[in-house]
């Protein structure tokens, strides 16, 4: 039977209250936990969840996701998955579930603004205003208009900043891994040394990956032009932090707005330190480039849905890391089994030959693999759960299987 509907999702990191309403409809009881936790903490308040929901900051590694027994499915109210074993997880057969768009908008406003506000050089004017000093001046202080804004990574975020920034009159260029269509009067720098060369700003939008890794160095530094600025509202690894700093001291750039640091606190009551605080024409934010009510409730709702669906029809075509198998609603009184095995020749077989075995009836099936998993969703006529569960956890290859039922 659905061992769901009596099951616990534990939510954490202050996910949008909007959630609650979507997870309500699996029936589970619905547990909240403020901030997020270190490992000991977090395994003693996970050990009874069916489904966590968790933010950037709480760490899923594959040790702590094996040690959650009953857990099947994880939702990252946020972008980014690396705060999660992926791996681990599709192991287990538990799909990982994020929102990659639903804050695109606000990460665009809040890039857009920074590039105005070091434009015209407002961070030192606000410091010497909050410090009793009256600096009226223009030196430094330069309109957007017409200058030349260099997108890295030309995505959701980077695409509609890059419309964002042409309505102000900016010029767009853009670099990314993959060939891009052009929005608007964009178009793709030749490499990224030219978008660096190029650029009075440079904005970052790409994701954590290896090849991202202190992509901006000492030596992409040295190529943009002097005085230019650099914004990071994208991933902490991104910036060679140090070379920053030693590139912003000696004057080479003109400023800079950071929002995402190499390491960041586990929550608000830690203490921060950068080696940025303090310096002219640096603004520092606290990762909040998605940080919006709008965007928080958006997130909510995707990412509430897409657990749903999966708590009550078994879809995983939004999941990030297990294959995607969708099927549409159930007929009226058919029961749905959801298989996870592995990813061997005959287990199908295997399955059908139970079923007919107790006389099942099958009336929808879809199978997808991946890598070494497959997952397969059959609708079938009513029957008897513990039988059908009892034969199918015979076969090897079972990694986990559900029968959602009425």
């Amino acid at each position: 039977m659905d061992h769901m509907k009596h099951g616990r999702i534990v939510l954490l990191e202050g996910i949008h209250p909007s959630a609650e309403t979507r997870l309500e409809k699996t029936g589970m009881e619905i547990v909240r936990v403020d901030g997020s936790l270190g490992k000991g903490d977090l395994e003693s308040v996970l050990h009874e969840a069916t489904m966590v929901g968790i933010r950037s900051r709480t760490q899923l590694d594959d040790e702590l996701i094996r040690k959650v027994p009953n857990l099947q499915a994880i939702g990252c109210f946020c972008i980014g998955t690396n705060q999660v074993d992926l791996e681990a997880a599709a192991g287990l057969g538990i799909p990982v579930f994020n929102a990659p768009f639903s804050n695109t908008r606000s990460v665009a406003e809040l890039t857009l603004a920074e590039i105005v506000m070091l434009m015209r050089r407002i961070p030192q004017r606000s410091a010497d205003m909050h410090s009793g000093k009256w600096r009226k001046s223009a030196a430094g202080s330069r309109e957007v208009r017409g200058r030349t804004l260099g997108i890295v990574g030309y995505g959701h975020i980077g695409s509609q900043l890059s419309i964002l920034a042409e309505a102000i009159g900016m010029k767009v260029i853009y670099h990314d891994h993959i060939s891009k269509l052009p929005l608007g009067n964009a178009h793709p720098a030749r490499d990224l040394e030219e978008l660096l060369s190029t650029a009075d700003v440079v904005s970052l939008h790409v994701p954590a990956t290896p090849a991202t890794r202190n992509m901006i160095d000492a030596g992409r530094l040295a190529m943009m032009k002097p005085e230019a600025l650099l914004i990071n509202n994208s991933r902490g690894n991104v910036v060679e932090i140090d070379s920053l700093v030693s590139a912003l001291k000696n004057g080479r750039l003109g400023g800079a707005a950071i929002d995402v640091f190499p390491e960041e606190p586990r929550s608000g009551d830690s203490a921060f330190e950068t080696p940025l605080a303090g310096l002219e024409n640096v603004l520092l934010t606290p990762h909040i480039g998605g940080n919006t009510l709008e965007a928080q409730a958006s997130i909510a709702d995707e990412v509430g849905e897409k657990m749903v669906r999966f708590a009550c029809e078994g879809s995983t075509g939004t999941a990030v890391n297990l294959p995607t198998v969708d099927l549409p609603s159930r007929g009226s009184g058919q029961h749905r089994i959801l298989h996870f095995h592995r990813n061997v020749p005959g287990v199908l077989g295997s399955m059908h030959s139970a079923l007919a075995g107790l006389g099942v009836n099958i009336n929808a099936e879809y199978l997808r693999s991946q890598d070494d998993l497959s997952y397969v969703i059959l609708d079938v006529d009513p029957a008897d759960e513990g039988a059908i569960r009892s034969e199918l956890e015979k076969i090897p290859e079972t990694i986990r299987m559900r029968i959602i039922v009425d």
